[in-house]
C-alpha cells in the first residue's frame, strides 16, 4: 500500500550499443555492423579511431572504425519489426523512433492500428516486447499512434481524480479494471500529493491493476467496487 505515491519503478536505463571494426573505410563498417545488428544505415554513425600505416595514400592497413548506433538495439530492431508488420498487413502506417525512444506508427490507418479502447496497440506493444525486451529490468518499448497516449493519459488522470473523489465519499476502495504499467504508473502520479486515499497495484501482469483506498482503510480481498476505465 501506498500513499499515493507511484509504485511502479522504472526500469533501468538502456544505452546505446558500439563496436570497433578493422575497415577499409568507414562506409564498411557501416555495413558489416548492419549484416551484424541486422539495423537500417541511417540507424549508425562511424567515427575513425586509427587510419594505419599507408603506402601513397591507399595502401596499408585496415583502419579501426568504431561504430555506434544511434539509439538503443532494442529499439531499432523493435521499430524495424514494427515497420515489417504493418507493411505485411498492407497497412497505410510507418514506424518512426523519436527522441524519447517512443516508436510512432502514423499514417491514413491509425484508427485500425489503436482499435477499439486502444486494444490493438495496446497487443501490438505487448507482441514487440515479448520478443525483443530481454528482460523485467529492462525498460518496455513503448508504442503511440495519432497522439493516443497523449489522449489517453487525460483520460486517465481524469478517471483517477473522479474515483478519488469517489472513494473518500464512500470511504470504500475502488478497484479499477487491469491496466498497462504506463497507464497505472499515470493513475499513481496523478494521485500521489492526495492525501485522503492510498494507491496500489495488485495482481500479476498482464491483468495487473490498481486498488484506490481511502488512507487509513483496512483492506479485505474482494470487497472492492470495481470502476471500469473511460473509453477514448
Amino acid at each position: 500500500m501506498t500513499n499515493g505515491k507511484n509504485t511502479e519503478c522504472p526500469a533501468a536505463a538502456v544505452g546505446n550499443e558500439s563496436m570497433i571494426l578493422d575497415a577499409k573505410s568507414p562506409e564498411s563498417a557501416i555495413d558489416t555492423a548492419c549484416e551484424l545488428w541486422k539495423v537500417k544505415k541511417r540507424d549508425l554513425e562511424a567515427v575513425v579511431l586509427d587510419e594505419g600505416k599507408r603506402l601513397f595514400g591507399f595502401l596499408g592497413r585496415k583502419m579501426k572504425i568504431k561504430v555506434t548506433t544511434l539509439f538503443p538495439l532494442m529499439y531499432l530492431q523493435a521499430r524495424d519489426f514494427a515497420d515489417s508488420l504493418l507493411s505485411r498487413s498492407e497497412l497505410d502506417i510507418e514506424a518512426r523512433l523519436g527522441d524519447d525512444r517512443t516508436i510512432s506508427l502514423d499514417g491514413n490507418d491509425s484508427a485500425i492500428v489503436i482499435g477499439r479502447h486502444g486494444e490493438t496497440l495496446k497487443a501490438f506493444e505487448f507482441l514487440t516486447n515479448l520478443i525483443y525486451r530481454a528482460d523485467q529490468s529492462t525498460p518496455k518499448i513503448r508504442f503511440d499512434c495519432a497522439g493516443y497516449r497523449a489522449r489517453r493519459e487525460e483520460s486517465l488522470i481524469h478517471l483517477a481524480e473522479s474515483v478519488a473523489r469517489e472513494v473518500v465519499h464512500r470511504r470504500a476502495p475502488v478497484s479499477l479494471e487491469p491496466m498497462s504499467s504506463w497507464e497505472r504508473r499515470v493513475i499513481h502520479l496523478a494521485l500521489q500529493n492526495n492525501k485522503e486515499i492510498n494507491t496500489s497495484s495488485e495482481g500479476e501482469e498482464p491483468l495487473r491493476k490498481i486498488v484506490i483506498c481511502p488512507s487509513g482503510h483496512s483492506e479485505r480481498r474482494g470487497n472492492f467496487h470495481k470502476r471500469r476505465p473511460r473509453a477514448v
